[in-house]
């Protein structure tokens, strides 16, 4: 029976009214303590993360079970990539030829069975406190695109730290950090004649040029105004940072799309995901530390909204008609997101992490025809790729009805280890809440060993 807790898929109009910030990512200039002590460099080093909320189900994914029961194995069968050992969806064929250049985690747990809750858990390393069945929760704790906006400060350009396409998770809340940490939207890049809304001006359109862009800058104070911080004047570090952004020729060019050949474009596919991933790959080359993707669904209109993969007899939702409808957007997107980091050479500058927030039910269930899978944070996988990491590997393992770890059972806090790592931030680092109490960035976790 479908998880009760969970109704199924929530309406498009909720997905896209929760969370849009219209600007965020731009940190104040009161950077670590340790870091302006030490005068080191800044890490030149990007994460990418292609966030599958709803939580795609291992078992149509990247851990297949064959030989398991019927009412456990489901649809779809397992293909070989170049890595012997390293098998995949056969919906996914462009992945599998890239299996030298991904690694699988297969022994990914937690205790988080909501979606905001296992979200949360996910990409703060931190459990809630009283889960909330509803899914309406929001984090008490900054994720790590937040931790890394906070950690790194303003950059000289204005470019924007943490940058979400087509908008930041909408769970996550940067709470004692500040909204300055909060996730920069881009909206829809793969919109006709795309541009992000708070850099239409950045090239002078139509002529008006500086007092266009002070005018937009009355939309930012506005949109400050009422939140965490006090509003300043002409010397508020907020208004400086949106100003530098706004007159600064290359954050504009970062975001700008028409400036790949369109071959490039066309090999990413001309879709939400397809265009998210150029995107990008342009802002991590550009030097934003965190680009999120919310790959609820190739285009802001479809049917399949989510990777929530319950039976829905009103709507027909089949988990079957989902997988081949998302698979061949995923794939090519994906794929080409890889082989696009590596052909340019930054596979060691730029680490991409593809997951959700749970895995789904290994029973299968059925109704009217039609199949699905419930909620299941006892396993999920994960896709890594780049970051100079050791590719080419399987992670884990769950036992032969991918019900549970059976090898290397792993957190979202030992993969949040090792993405800080790549980051160059000390997970062990402390920020203090509003109560002026010691927070760590991560606390328990550590980097998997076998990606080092």
């Amino acid at each position: 029976m479908p998880d009760p807790s969970c109704p199924g898929p929530l309406r498009r109009r909720e997905f896209l009214r929760l969370g849009m910030l219209a600007l965020g990512g731009i940190s104040l200039p009161d950077l670590l303590a340790a870091r302006a002590a030490a005068n080191r460099p800044e890490p030149d080093t990007s994460v990418i993360l292609f966030w599958m909320w709803g939580g795609p189900s291992q078992l149509e994914t990247y851990d297949l079970k064959p030989d398991a029961p019927a009412e456990y194995r489901g649809p779809f069968r397992p293909i070989a990539t170049t890595v012997p050992g390293l098998d995949i969806c056969e919906l996914f064929p462009r992945q599998a030829r890239l299996g030298d250049k991904i690694s699988l985690i297969r022994s990914l747990h937690h205790t988080m069975s909501a979606h905001n809750d296992a979200s949360i858990e996910l990409l703060t390393g931190k459990t809630p406190v009283q889960p909330d069945p509803t899914s309406t929760a929001l984090s008490e704790h900054p994720d790590f695109g937040m931790i890394a906006s906070r950690v790194r400060g303003l950059r000289p350009d204005g470019l924007p730290r943490y940058i979400g396409i087509p908008r930041q998770p909408f769970m996550t809340r940067p709470t004692y950090l500040g909204v300055a940490h909060s996730g920069f939207s881009t909206g829809d890049p793969s919109a006709p004649n795309f541009r992000p809304p708070n850099l239409t001006l950045v090239a002078g359109v139509d002529g008006r040029r500086l007092d266009d862009r002070r005018g937009l800058l009355g939309q930012f104070e506005g949109f400050r105004r009422g939140l965490d911080r006090p509003g300043g004047g002409s010397g508020d570090p907020f208004r400086a940072a949106a100003l530098q952004m706004l007159t600064t020729p290359r954050v504009a060019a970062a975001f700008d799309l028409s400036r790949e050949d369109p071959r490039l474009r066309d090999r990413y596919g001309r879709h939400l995901w397809g265009q998210s991933c150029l995107l990008a790959r342009r802002l991590a080359e550009a030097g934003a530390a965190v680009i999120t993707i919310d790959a609820l669904a190739p285009s802001l209109s479809e049917r399949y909204f989510s990777w929530d993969d319950h039976i829905n007899v009103q709507t027909g939702w089949d988990l079957r008609d989902a997988m081949r409808h998302r698979a061949p957007f995923l794939d090519q997107a994906l794929a080409t997101l890889i082989e696009d980091v590596y052909a340019r050479g930054l596979d060691r500058k730029v680490l991409i992490v593809a997951a959700g927030e749970f895995g789904r039910t290994p029973r299968l269930t059925h109704a009217a025809g039609l199949i699905g899978r419930d909620h299941w944070p006892d396993a999920q996988s994960a896709l890594i790729s780049g970051g100079g990491l050791r590719m080419g590997q399987v992670i884990g393992a769950t036992n032969r009805r991918a019900e549970f770890p059976a090898e290397r059972p792993l957190s979202p806090r030992d993969l949040l280890a090792t993405i800080y790592r790549h980051l160059g931030i000390p997970a062990r680092s402390e920020f203090h809440d509003f109560a002026g109490r010691p927070i760590p960035i991560l606390g328990e976790g550590e980097p998997i060993r076998e990606l080092i």
